[in-house]
């Protein structure tokens, strides 16, 4: 990586640490502090919105990235927009309950702003089939997008975890998009990974400021927005990507399925997750934290390795990778209500 993206990506890191520091005074004096009900995670009161500083951070990033002449003028004006509107509504969520029909709306506009973008979405590739899903490639792209923006939400539960998922699915699509000479995406997930690294400081357990809704939506809007256009550009597909986001993504899923399957109002706030349970029963976030770095360094990246390089159908290595996390959540009772203590 060139001295100047590498200073960027330096900088990311000490912007963010500092702007996640003014953030938690600014809470502190807004009472922006979650206090711990039956449904926390947590047992002190924490102040939240750190998650502000990566987004100025990265969307600072993106500009830079335009004037230099990585990304077009359109991938640069869907990125700002769409990301500043799942922020501002993040943030707004984290001072004032925002009604979700609101939030939806939003990130429909977003997604679709990104979308229209990439002027719709390329085919599929399931080893020797090329499937082109036309029209409904693109309902299915947004339908995409908006999923992870909310399951980065609901993944956001204990200290550290976004952070850590965040840093370390960073730190694999970089070296998959630097490897495949997407050097602007590279750049971009680089800096993301930078900026959740300046936030950890402060929210590696235990927390001294939570991320928030405007940090954890901007999230899942960067990653997938990372995502579709890598995909788009040939570059690293979007299995590849679901690989790598395959802890947040599996957990989030098979919360979600049997929450539904035992009729429980899945939309609403919940401490049900495999990690959550997992961190009540190892009595530590720190032990779920690096574990969960380890799973994503360890064992997703190699297959994600092998599907970027060709080494491995993305969709076959995606069945792979998702089968011992599959049987992990089921195994911590994922969606499954908690009868012990936090």
């Amino acid at each position: 990586m060139p001295g100047f993206e590498i200073f960027l990506v330096f900088t990311a890191a000490l912007m963010s640490f500092g702007i996640t520091a003014l953030a938690r005074i600014y809470a502190h004096k807004a009472n922006l502090v979650d206090v711990p009900n039956v449904r926390s995670s947590h047992d002190t009161p924490t102040p939240r919105g750190g998650g502000l500083g990566i987004v100025v951070v990265v969307l600072a990033a993106v500009i830079i990235l335009n004037l230099i002449g990585e990304f077009s003028s359109m991938v640069t004006l869907a990125l700002l927009v769409g990301g500043a509107l799942v922020a501002v509504v993040g943030f707004i969520d984290d001072h004032a309950d925002v009604l979700p029909r609101w939030r939806f709306a939003v990130q429909v506009v977003a997604a679709a702003v990104l979308i229209a973008a990439l002027g719709g979405m390329p085919p599929l590739v399931f080893g020797s089939t090329i499937v082109d899903l036309e029209w409904s490639g693109d309902v299915l792209a947004g339908i995409f997008l908006i999923w992870l923006v909310n399951l980065y939400n609901f993944m956001d539960g204990i200290d550290g975890i976004a952070g850590i998922e965040a840093l370390t699915v960073s730190l694999g699509a970089t070296i998959l998009l630097w490897l495949d000479g997407a050097t602007g995406l590279a750049t971009l997930a680089a800096v993301v990974g930078a900026a959740a690294l300046g936030f950890l400081m402060w929210n590696w357990p235990p927390a001294k400021i939570f991320m928030g809704d405007v940090g954890s939506g901007f999230l899942g809007f960067t990653f997938g927005g990372l995502a579709l256009l890598s995909h788009a550009q040939s570059a690293v597909s979007i299995f590849v990507w679901s690989i790598l986001l395959g802890v947040f993504i599996v957990d989030a899923l098979v919360t979600l399925v049997r929450r539904v399957a035992n009729r429980q109002k899945f939309y609403e706030a919940h401490r049900t997750h495999a990690y959550q349970h997992a961190a009540i029963r190892f009595q530590s976030h720190t032990r779920v934290c690096v574990i969960v770095g380890v799973l994503n360094l360890a064992w997703l990246f190699p297959l994600a390795f092998l599907a970027a390089q060709g080494y491995l159908d993305g969709f076959v290595a995606v069945v792979i990778a998702y089968g011992p996390l599959i049987w992990m959540a089921i195994r911590y009772k994922a969606g499954v209500v908690p009868l012990g203590p936090k």
